[in-house]
């Protein structure tokens, strides 16, 4: 786990973005997570304080997952998805892999 402005990541942050998507309160990171594409009623998009490894996050009213692109694509996590959603998560972002790989590019090697 990891610490960031003082905060835990992981199921935390999750339960965090969740509050500030009903409340619209804003968080201290609430403005590291850039939206890569909008697709189907899925958000995806990067979260800009948390591990090196090329991954993207998807969010829907459902629930959200999280899908690394390195070494391939796969699921890593999931949190409130039905299997149906994450498979077509999983879909879209197979689809979509080369926009979201070069959207990580410019994001964090800019």
């Amino acid at each position: 786990m990891q610490v960031v402005d003082g905060m835990s990541t992981g199921r935390y942050e999750w339960i965090a973005r969740l509050h500030r998507v009903r409340s619209g309160d804003r968080l201290p990171w609430a403005g590291v997570s850039p939206t890569v594409l909008r697709l189907a009623g899925f958000r995806f998009y990067f979260f800009s304080r948390e591990e090196t490894r090329m991954h993207v996050h998807v969010f829907h009213a459902e629930g959200e997952a999280k899908f690394w692109l390195e070494p391939r694509v796969e699921l890593a996590a999931n949190y409130g998805m039905s299997r149906r959603r994450v498979a077509t998560a999983l879909r879209l972002v197979r689809e979509n892999e080369d926009a979201i790989r070069k959207a990580w590019q410019g994001h964090f090697i800019g």
